[in-house]
């Protein structure tokens, strides 16, 4: 894809180096050398015209051009009609006789304009309700596509989907909504510096995605007004576009089975790959609080995962060596039960710990 992009630069530079050059060499009025250098400029700076409405257009998909085509041409026709409707009333009344020829001219360009304004909003206003079809075809992909991915609120406010995105897994299949991107940049106005803080984040995670060379993250314009609640609007745009959702919120695990919109949620998948621990396997952990059975303790992995510890209630805050009993799979995440070495702890390690857990 990325050679094909490369491949048509190339071309339209050295096709518009082409006509330009023989454009100026076709007049006579300058010398040969001057010519070619007018020629060359030309078409150089055409050229970078053409990079940069390609730069502009980067985010839009072939929907959004789809649209604008079909409202572009809407426009244009509605503009024929009010053309001839307004030469019509020109040449049947005295109108004809009171307005200058450029008068007549301005008042056809506006209408050309006005209509092809009027048709582009209206096409991308109702852009929902087109369905288009051509008879007697059908089209059936040979391929299967991979959906593309909402990203919502609480994923953006993640900064492990940086790292995440950075290896490539998600590369051309995100899709942020412009709806999302509003209500962030009004959260920044919020007296409630919590909300301020984290929308601030969230725009800054955001920046970093859309710098990824390959990411590519797309932005919709999509939007329902009619819809207040932003959950409602995600599922609604995930409706529409066939995709799923990308979340952080530990509480959006289910499927709409009738709409086939999945919830991918970032919390589950970064817990299910946390390293295995096998039954047997010794770690060095900080006892750092009571369990809740006694002479239980409690202390953390530097991943946030929860040990247990078995007669482990009388070191608290000491680190000691335990054994691995089992692994416990949770919906907060995994839990790893230990039993106290206590035989091997008469070492007690005064040492920072390398495993420790800030609560």
């Amino acid at each position: 894809m990325h050679l094909s992009i490369i491949f048509s630069r190339i071309l339209f530079a050295i096709l518009s180096l082409f006509f330009m050059t023989t454009y100026m060499m076709s007049h006579q009025n300058y010398s040969f050398e001057m010519q070619l250098l007018m020629g060359v400029c030309l078409g150089g700076t055409f050229t970078l015209l053409l990079f940069g409405f390609e730069f502009l257009f980067k985010r839009c998909s072939l929907r959004i051009f789809n649209i604008a085509t079909i409202g572009l041409f809407s426009g244009y026709f509605l503009g024929k009609v009010l053309v001839l409707v307004f030469d019509t009333v020109i040449d049947t009344t005295s109108l004809i006789t009171t307005l200058n020829p450029p008068v007549v001219e301005l008042l056809r360009i506006c209408l050309y304009l006005t209509s092809l304004y009027l048709g582009t909003l209206l096409a991308f206003r109702f852009s929902d309700e087109f369905h288009l079809s051509i008879p007697f075809i059908k089209f059936s992909h040979t391929v299967h596509k991979k959906k593309d991915l909402l990203l919502d609120l609480a994923v953006l406010s993640d900064s492990r989907i940086i790292d995440f995105c950075s290896h490539g897994i998600l590369n051309n299949q995100l899709v942020v909504p412009k709806f999302l991107v509003k209500e962030l940049k009004a959260n920044l106005e919020s007296l409630d510096e919590g909300i301020k803080s984290k929308a601030k984040k969230s725009l800054d995670i955001l920046k970093k995605l859309e710098t990824m060379p390959s990411l590519n993250p797309r932005l919709n314009e999509t939007d329902f007004p009619e819809v207040k609640e932003l959950t409602q609007k995600m599922i609604k745009l995930a409706r529409h576009l066939e995709a799923n959702i990308l979340t952080a919120d530990a509480s959006r695990t289910h499927t709409l089975a009738s709409d086939e919109i999945l919830f991918i949620n970032f919390y589950a998948l970064s817990n299910s790959l946390k390293p295995l621990t096998p039954p047997g396997e010794t770690i060095t952990i900080k006892i750092q609080r009571y369990g809740k059975e006694p002479k239980q303790g409690v202390g953390y992995l530097e991943d946030g995962t929860m040990v247990v510890v078995n007669n482990g209630g009388d070191y608290i805050g000491e680190v000691i060596d335990t054994q691995v009993i089992s692994v416990k799979q949770t919906s907060a995440g995994r839990i790893i039960f230990t039993n106290a070495l206590i035989d091997e702890n008469a070492h007690l390690f005064e040492q920072e710990p390398a495993y420790d857990h800030h609560e």
